[in-house]
């Protein structure tokens, strides 16, 4: 062999041998738990993985999901997030609400984690403030919660002869319940509102709760913004339909299946961005370098079919700020 061809082989190895190494590495682990099941998570996710997408990561390329559902047993979610942290992934995303959130905190002050929350992550205790976490969190506050006192009055605008309203939380819930039974409480009485508390944690717990309602049916219904409920808004919006309630959720997903209006922030975005945000993680970003992103983009969807059914009329002040009206 002459000495440039010698000289060329041994080049073309140096190229080559990097890139082989390269593909036999193993995809980073991205530790996903959620509070829930994955019934009705499927946009969700979809949204997640474009975010990621758009940082240079796909699932089952060079990223690998390792999911943990805790099926709404918040007593499970210790366990669960223990697994995760033995596992050591590359950062672990939570979502379903504070719970999993906690539960990961608890278990590992190294490993990174991002969350999804839909109240303030510095009074729930995740982060030291929003623009400086100062720790192994950071993620996006929804604000869903924070719009439940908003949420009601744009159902009372749409219904305004109730006088009573149903609000169903999720008990297992705590901070959640706690939060919207006293934003909704307030805003209730200075509407002159009474309020009807159902509590329901499982499916057959929902039933149990519109079976109960009896002779004194509400005028109308607020779902709460537990993740729990929002992930059952199928059963709920049937539900609604059955016994004639018009009903507020928080996110338009309910109203596309048919529930009278919601309005919150746009959870599809809210995923999207804690995809973008475990990519920058994976590419060598900090936690703490990484402030918590607001959500910003909020909707108010109505579904003018489901009003007509129910008998009532759209105010022209209504959908003038809708961003949506589906017929």
């Amino acid at each position: 062999m002459r000495r440039r061809e010698f000289i060329a082989l041994l080049g073309g190895a140096a190229v080559a041998c990097p890139a082989a190494v390269r593909a036999q590495q193993a995809p980073a682990v991205i530790g996903f738990l959620d509070t829930r099941s994955s019934d009705g998570q499927a946009s969700r996710l979809a949204a997640f993985r474009q975010g990621l997408k758009e940082t240079g990561f796909a699932e089952g390329e060079n990223v690998q999901l390792d999911y943990r559902w805790a099926d709404n047993q918040a007593d499970r979610l210790a366990g669960l997030a223990a697994e995760l942290v033995r596992r050591q992934p590359a950062v672990i995303v939570t979502s379903g609400g504070p719970l999993s959130a906690l539960a990961v905190k608890s278990a590992t002050t190294t490993l990174p984690v991002v969350f999804g929350v839909g109240e303030d992550p510095v009074r729930l205790g995740l982060v030291a403030s929003l623009a400086r976490p100062d720790g192994n969190l950071t993620g996006i506050n929804l604000f869903a919660n924070e719009l439940e006192a908003k949420r009601l009055a744009l159902l009372h605008q749409l219904v305004p002869a109730a006088r009573r309203v149903a609000v169903l939380v999720n008990p297992v819930d705590a901070w959640n319940t706690e939060t919207t039974l006293r934003d909704v409480g307030t805003a209730a009485g200075a509407m002159g509102l009474q309020i009807q508390v159902l509590r329901a944690s499982t499916a057959h717990e929902i039933a149990e709760a519109f079976a109960a309602i009896g002779p004194e049916r509400p005028d109308a219904l607020f779902v709460g913004s537990a993740a729990f409920l929002n992930i059952r808004r199928v059963q709920l919006v049937q539900l609604a339909a059955f016994h004639r309630l018009p009903a507020a959720y928080t996110f338009r997903e309910a109203v596309e299946v048919g529930g009278l209006m919601s309005y919150g922030p746009s959870i599809a975005d809210t995923y999207r961005l804690m995809g973008v945000y475990a990519g920058r993680i994976l590419k060598g970003a900090k936690p703490a370098d990484l402030p918590v992103m607001q959500a910003s983009k909020f909707e108010l969807a109505i579904n003018a079919t489901t009003a007509r059914l129910l008998g009532l009329s759209l105010p022209p002040s209504l959908l003038a700020i809708a961003d949506e009206v589906i017929e």
